[in-house]
């Protein structure tokens, strides 16, 4: 009685496992690449980040000046200035790598901005994953272009286009840049 009520239940609780689920993926970098607000968004994203770098770089050369003219001076320095001096230098070191993790470290302002102008972009998106998903009757996508490795993909499964589709974005050439062809007399 036991093992037939264990085999009932195996039975049941696998049956909703064989069925097939149907799957894509979609190359998300293509995608990224074909959209201008993902441009708009990530020139700013490294115009704010070149500048950050820069006054990091800049706090540093003051560091490294501030070194430069304590070895200069420090034959005529007392000990109790050599220590103020060095005790000064160490704080603006401090300063400077704290404000470098402010900025780049682990959610720092970078991750913050990127996250904000990149929101409006990344649910734009979605929303055609999610319905290319459900106009394809999709359980699963993949994205192709993430550190997931695929070995093979078949192009039937390849949603991409169709996201692009869903996003307004056509990848047909423009007939109007065609060149058309001399007509004799």
């Amino acid at each position: 009685m036991l093992r037939s009520l264990f085999i009932c239940f195996l039975l049941l609780t696998t049956g909703g496992l064989a069925s097939a689920q149907k799957f894509g993926y979609v190359d998300m970098e293509f995608i990224m690449s074909k959209l201008p607000e993902y441009a708009t968004a990530q020139a700013e994203i490294d115009k704010l980040s070149d500048s950050w770098a820069k006054e990091i770089q800049d706090k540093m050369a003051a560091v490294d000046a501030m070194q430069r003219e304590l070895m200069a001076e420090e034959v005529l320095l007392t000990e109790e200035l050599k220590k103020k001096r060095r005790d000064q230098i160490r704080e603006k070191e401090l300063e400077t790598r704290e404000y470098n993790n402010k900025v780049f470290g682990m959610n720092g302002m970078l991750f913050q901005k990127k996250k904000e102008l990149m929101k409006d972009v990344m649910d734009k998106v979605q929303r055609a994953l999610d319905k290319v998903a459900v106009q394809r009757k999709l359980d699963m996508i993949i994205d192709k272009s993430s550190d997931f490795v695929l070995v093979y993909t078949n192009p039937r499964h390849d949603y991409t286009d169709y996201v692009l589709e869903e996003l307004g974005i056509d990848l047909k050439p423009k007939a109007a840049n065609a060149v058309k062809p001399a007509v004799k007399p």
